[in-house]
């Protein structure tokens, strides 16, 4: 990311937009009692703070997790540092997953897709998961 990205994604103007859109995309959805997070952002993690208090348990992967996770400590959150590509859990071990402008952030679309291959391998069958670009909200299950 450049320094442009990263003063935009801290703003007051993109925690605004973040808190107005997660809770306008994911209403009516059902994810379950355990879900994965794909990407915290260097918002910092402003989809997880929405997230981890409509949810029993999250867990939420990411590249850069050492500087995210320590304010999540003593919650319902587990950071796991992490490439998306290669997810390091269990077939079908959540209920449903979400991905909040992380997606423009892989750089080919060979590592998209095979990033939403491992989504849809460690998501249960019939679970469901999200996936929000700047510009579109996709549902896949």
């Amino acid at each position: 990311m450049n320094r442009l990205h990263n003063w935009l994604c801290r703003s007051a103007r993109w925690r605004k937009t973040i808190q107005q859109r997660v809770p306008w995309v994911l209403s009516g959805a059902d994810l379950g009692p355990n879900v994965l997070e794909l990407g915290l952002g260097p918002g910092p993690g402003l989809t997880t703070d929405l997230l981890q208090v409509s949810v029993q348990r999250l867990t939420a992967i990411e590249l850069l997790a050492k500087s995210l996770s320590s304010g999540l400590r003593d919650s319902n959150v587990e950071v796991v540092m992490g490439d998306a590509t290669t997810m390091p859990f269990s077939d079908a071990y959540f209920s449903g997953g979400v991905s909040f402008t992380m997606l423009p952030h892989v750089p080919s679309p060979e590592l998209q897709d095979k990033l939403l291959r491992e989504v849809w391998r460690v998501i249960k069958p019939g679970g469901a998961s999200w996936a929000v670009t700047a510009c579109k909200a996709y549902s896949c299950g």
